[in-house]
């Protein structure tokens, strides 16, 4: 756990007055569960029946061969429900937040992941679920929004500002502060005010406890670990088990965008753009203005271009026990084509800047030691993203083929009553 909140420098609970009773609580709640043999026992069953856990460790042949060098392995988080990590937070702070007696949980989402696994956890655990999704993010990430409609959740989107994950996360820490009587602000990333980067460390820590039992189970040597990093779940997930066993390289992937230009990117640690700051309520590196704002960001990825980066990962970051990397979009996307084309795995975007450090750093691995890649998330929640850039020509007739069939009526069945079920989405 951190120390009162703080990771070195980093961390902290800046939060208005009116905040401070619901942080307070949730706090104590936390602190409670974690020691409550129920409570676990609860979770673990759910990690196991409805998650899908453990998630499988993959020796990745093919892409190994290919490649030259070390072998790669791949934790396969994208075989989890919903398609990503981040099922495993959402559905431990619903469990949480339903112990306290909240009836309503609000979250923020980017590239959708987050709000899926929260709104998927939220029907199992049948609680009300709102997710606030800047209108960006929803033009281009429609199948998860769709997915979350269809779970049952109301997806508001976020107007302000850039419009992406930065603005939804203000909107929900607003709605926070108005309703914490009976809603649970269910933040996806290890960041924001303590306790949150503990609480989403906590649940998401199955994934590095589960690595270190496959790595003793497959006998392997570990050289290095790589992860993407936005804001951190899955990295620091993936890391926690293996932050004191020094002789293994932790290594994060920033998003390096369009390249080192401002506004082209979103690196935080890697590059020099970044600075202190404080903002939704800790302490980090951020990507600010010269007079204090949050800057403009860039990547592929919707989930990586947040402008900021958990305080624990900033403070492994600082002491460099964690290296981190910038990938730029082309190297995320050549290293998706890479896995598909020789493993047959498709990877989210955000886990693609994963991949592709990991392709760098095996060629420079001696072959009697293994790189190991977290897989966050599979990529069939990107198709509006990679195939316009993969076939352009015949995305274009295909989404225009889809156009023409929904004006003709075609193919559409019932379409008046279906269209009242899932929550429509608020604009």
């Amino acid at each position: 756990m951190s120390d009162d909140g703080f990771f070195g420098r980093f961390g902290g609970k800046y939060v208005a007055e009116i905040l401070r009773r619901p942080v307070d609580e949730l706090e104590k709640a936390f602190n409670e569960a974690t020691q409550n043999t129920k409570f676990l026992t609860e979770l673990k069953l759910l990690q196991k029946n409805f998650i899908g856990r453990p998630t499988p460790l993959y020796f990745a042949e093919n892409a190994s061969r290919e490649n030259g060098g070390a072998p790669i392995y791949i934790k396969m988080e994208g075989l989890a429900h919903t398609g990503a990590h981040k099922i495993n937070n959402a559905v431990g702070q619903a469990l949480l937040a339903k112990k306290m007696g909240k009836t309503r949980i609000i979250a923020e989402t980017g590239a959708g992941q987050h709000g899926l696994a929260t709104a998927a956890a939220c029907a199992k655990l049948n609680l009300k679920c709102e997710i606030y999704m800047g209108e960006v993010d929803i033009r281009r990430q429609q199948p998860n929004v769709f997915a979350m409609e269809m779970y049952g959740a109301k997806v508001i989107a976020v107007k302000s500002g850039s419009k992406t994950l930065k603005d939804a996360i203000n909107e929900a820490m607003r709605d926070w502060a108005s309703n914490f009587a009976d809603t649970h602000y269910l933040i996806g990333s290890a960041l924001g005010p303590a306790p949150f980067p503990d609480i989403v460390r906590f649940f998401q820590s199955v994934i590095g406890q589960e690595l270190e039992e496959q790595i003793q189970e497959q006998n392997l040597k570990v050289e290095a670990l790589c992860a993407c990093v936005g804001g951190g779940s899955n990295a620091i997930g993936f890391f926690s088990s293996f932050i004191e066993q020094k002789e293994i390289r932790l290594i994060g992937a920033e998003a390096g965008g369009l390249g080192p230009e401002p506004n082209h990117n979103a690196v935080r640690m890697s590059g020099t753009a970044a600075k202190d700051g404080i903002v939704h309520g800790y302490k980090s590196r951020f990507l600010l203005t010269e007079d204090g704002q949050i800057a403009q960001t860039r990547s592929i990825s919707a989930g990586l271009d947040y402008p900021g980066i958990g305080p624990q990962l900033a403070a492994l970051g600082s002491e460099a026990r964690i290296e981190f990397t910038a990938i730029t979009d082309k190297e995320a996307l050549e290293a998706l084509a890479f896995f598909a084309k020789y493993e047959g795995i498709l990877f989210a975007l955000e886990s693609a800047h994963a991949g592709a450090i990991a392709l760098k750093i095996a060629k420079e691995t001696p072959k009697d030691k293994v790189v190991i890649i977290n897989m966050s998330g599979r990529g069939d929640k990107d198709i509006f993203i990679s195939s316009p850039v993969f076939r352009p020509n015949e995305w274009s007739v295909f989404l225009q083929s889809e156009l023409d069939r929904l004006k003709e009526g075609l193919d559409i069945h019932d379409a008046k009553s279906l269209s009242s079920s899932p929550s429509k989405m608020e604009s």
